[in-house]
C-alpha cells in the first residue's frame, strides 16, 4: 500500500491496492484498510449555528523560489501524462459516461448558465506522485473536451512555488487562500476532489447545506456509497463525527461510478464516482453537528 499522509494536516491521500475508503483504522475481510484524518490544529472559529470552522487563510508555497528547468521538465511530463491519458480506453470510457448517463444531470446543474467552474481540491505532489499527474490531466482534459467547462482553480497547501508555476502554465489558477473546502456553489461549480479524505467532503456538503447551493453543486471523488457501507461495517468508528452531511446527502445524491478500465488507472481513480445533489425540501436538509 503506497499512503501519502502530508504534514499540513488538512489533506490525506491514500492509494491502496484494493478499495480504498478513507476513514478509521476498521480493517475488514474484503481488504479494506482506512485511514483517520487528523486534526487541523489551525484555529477554528463558531459560527452562530456553533458548528465550529476553519478559519480561511491567506496561503503561498512554502519554498519561494523556482527552478526554470524544473518546471520545463515538468510541464513535460504533465504533457506526457496529459497525451497518455488522451488515447486510453480509460478516457474515451470517462468520456462517454459524461455524454450519455449523466449529461442530463450536467444541464441540470448548468441551468441557463454557460459555463460551470472547476474547483480542485487536494491535488497533491504532481511533481513527486503519478496519481496527482493522472488526475490533474483528466481534468485539464475535460476542459479541453466540454465547452460548458470554464476556469479551473487548484488548492492543495503542499504545492511547491515550481509545482504552482507549472500549474498555471497548463492554464489552471492556484489559490491564494485556504478554503478548507468551504468554498459555497453561487454558481454551478464542479468540485474535483479524486482521493481526498472524507473530512473535506464533509466541510463541502456543510458550507453548501442549502437548497439552493446544493443543485449548483457536482461532485467528483470518492464513493459516498462505498463511505455508507464502510460505516455500517464500523459502527463505533470515530470517523462518524466528520462524515455527517456525507451520510445525511445520501438521500438525495444520484451516484454514478466510473470505469478505471486497467490497472494503469487503478491507483489515481479507483472507487471515485459522479455525485449530483437533488433535495427538494427544507426538512431533508438535517441540522448537523459536524
Amino acid at each position: 500500500m503506497l499512503k501519502q499522509c502530508i504534514k499540513d494536516e488538512n489533506y490525506c491521500i491514500s492509494m491502496a491496492a484494493s478499495e480504498k475508503t478513507l476513514t478509521n483504522k476498521c480493517t475488514t475481510n474484503e481488504g479494506w484498510t482506512v485511514v483517520l484524518p487528523r486534526r487541523s490544529r489551525q484555529r477554528r472559529k463558531a459560527t452562530k449555528s456553533g458548528v465550529l470552522e476553519e478559519k480561511q487563510e491567506p496561503w503561498t508555497p512554502t519554498d519561494s523560489q523556482t527552478d526554470p528547468s524544473k518546471e520545463a521538465t515538468l510541464v513535460q511530463k504533465m504533457e506526457r501524462c496529459i497525451n497518455r491519458i488522451e488515447r486510453s480506453e480509460f478516457y474515451h470510457t470517462f468520456r462517454d459516461q459524461i455524454q450519455t448517463s449523466v449529461v442530463d444531470y450536467f444541464n441540470r446543474v448548468l441551468g441557463s448558465e454557460i459555463k460551470m467552474q472547476m474547483v480542485i481540491y487536494g491535488i497533491g505532489s504532481i511533481k513527486l506522485y503519478e496519481p496527482p499527474r493522472l488526475q490533474l490531466s483528466l481534468a485539464i482534459l475535460m476542459r479541453r473536451d466540454f465547452s460548458w467547462i470554464g476556469n479551473i482553480e487548484v488548492f492543495d497547501p503542499i504545492l511547491s512555488a515550481t509545482e504552482s508555476r507549472v500549474l498555471e502554465a497548463l492554464g489552471c489558477s492556484v489559490m491564494s487562500i485556504n478554503e478548507h473546502g468551504r468554498r459555497e456553489a453561487l454558481k454551478p461549480t464542479m468540485f474535483f476532489m479524486p482521493h481526498c479524505e472524507a473530512e473535506l467532503y464533509n466541510n463541502l456538503l456543510q458550507a453548501n447545506w442549502k437548497l439552493n447551493l446544493l443543485k449548483n453543486m457536482v461532485l467528483f471523488g470518492n464513493s459516498f456509497e462505498t463511505y455508507e457501507q464502510h460505516v455500517s461495517l464500523c459502527k463505533n468508528s470515530p470517523i462518524l463525527n466528520s462524515m455527517g452531511h456525507i451520510l445525511a446527502a445520501q438521500g438525495f445524491t444520484n451516484e454514478f461510478r466510473i470505469q478505471t478500465v486497467s490497472d494503469d488507472y487503478y491507483n489515481a481513480f479507483h472507487d471515485s464516482s459522479w455525485h449530483f445533489f437533488s433535495p427538494l425540501l427544507e426538512t431533508e436538509l438535517p441540522i448537523i453537528n459536524s
